[in-house]
């Protein structure tokens, strides 16, 4: 896979500094100070030539987020798949010219047509409610690692979330190892967007989702679960609760769910064998 940056040195900075005015217990500061804010852009992505989607995003590990947004949505089915991601970086945001493979362009081009002129549902630019449940493949993998691991990677990713901690308004994804090593950690000011960055991040460096498991530092929603489906990983671990939806497609689909990861507590709603203690 090929990346290119065009004007590589445009690109916004994920964090911004403002003025603020504080109020502390009531009483407002005698002066103004300094603020350090997260940065969210417009972040479009083109298939071939062709504009596809567009959502806010954090500026940064763009190139992992074009091959993890194209997994998860089903658009190509490795890595491979896609040839080349360029940056095209304009005042009004960056453009991600993605080229996929001609048979998985093919397919798009077929679903594009079949969703034209339907009614939009308005979730997340899906244009039909059978495409926001579109099934996913079971969940093979067999992984089983510690309770405790988990609980101590959900600490460590927590220090691990540089941008978070400079602005206090991003979310985390990240994956650790079986054995209890937290390998890859990914930032966005979007829940989904931090997931599907981690997603193209293992998937451009040939990392096996399914031997470990994917921790956020959000709630666990029913998209989160079907993009851990989709990548085939078997334990999702949020420190929010889930929803509903998300845990009968957590049930249905083989990933062991677990909610309320904090300090030394857990709560799990499916598959709990997984996570013995």
């Amino acid at each position: 896979m090929d990346t290119t940056d065009l004007d590589l040195d445009r690109l916004p900075a994920d964090r911004v500094a403002a003025d603020v005015m504080r109020i502390r217990g009531g009483q407002r500061a005698p002066a103004s100070e300094q603020d350090v804010l997260a940065e969210e852009t417009p972040v479009a992505l083109a298939y071939n030539g062709i504009s596809h989607a567009t959502m806010l995003a954090s500026p940064t590990d763009l190139e992992d987020f074009a091959v993890g947004f194209s997994l998860t949505e089903g658009i190509v089915e490795a890595a491979r798949d896609v040839r080349d991601i360029v940056l095209n970086v304009s005042d009004d945001g960056v453009v991600i010219d993605i080229e996929i493979a001609s048979a998985c362009m093919a397919r798009l081009k077929t679903r594009r047509r079949a969703l034209s002129g339907r009614t939009g549902c308005g979730l997340c630019g899906v244009e039909t409610l059978p495409e926001v449940l579109r099934p996913v493949a079971p969940v093979t993998a067999e992984t089983v690692m510690r309770l405790a691991d988990l609980l101590a990677g959900m600490h460590a990713m927590r220090r691990a979330q540089a941008l978070h901690g400079a602005t206090g308004a991003t979310h985390a994804a990240a994956w650790m190892t079986a054995q209890g090593a937290l390998h890859a950690v990914r930032e966005d000011v979007g829940r989904h967007n931090a997931l599907d960055k981690l997603i193209g991040a293992l998937a451009r460096e040939g990392t096996a989702a399914g031997a470990g498991a994917f921790l956020v530092s959000s709630r666990a929603s029913f998209e989160m679960v079907q993009k851990t489906a989709s990548a085939g990983c078997p334990i999702l671990a949020a420190v929010s609760a889930p929803t509903g939806l998300a845990v009968r497609l957590a049930q249905t689909s083989g990933v062991t769910l677990a909610g309320f990861v904090r300090g030394d507590d857990a709560t799990l709603y499916t598959h709990p064998q997984r996570l013995p203690d």
